[in-house]
């Protein structure tokens, strides 16, 4: 009974990991893939991105959340949460390692 246990708990995990994700793309593909797909940092391009992902997911989400540069705070969509900013941000990262 104990592992079966284990087992759903590891397998719940797997899925809210999958989830996480999947929001994650969702987020992009809805908000942040038209400018990123032409501007800087292209998502993708290893890079651009990969000072910026030395500085950490938490200080690049933040920087999202503020805006930077030319991008304004979360991307010009502020009915997005820091959650969804984070997910997105964790997105782009995972595709342009």
């Amino acid at each position: 009974m104990k592992l079966s246990l284990c087992g759903y708990a590891a397998a719940s995990l797997f899925i809210l990991a999958g989830a996480a994700l999947a929001d994650g793309q969702a987020v992009y593909t809805a908000n942040c893939a038209g400018c990123h797909a032409m501007m800087s940092p292209k998502t993708g391009d290893k890079a651009a991105w990969a000072p910026l992902i030395k500085q950490g997911t938490d200080t690049l989400a933040a920087s999202v959340v503020k805006g930077k540069g030319m991008m304004p705070a979360k991307g010009g969509h502020a009915n997005l949460s820091d959650a969804d900013i984070k997910a997105a941000v964790e997105y782009m990262e995972d595709k342009s390692k």
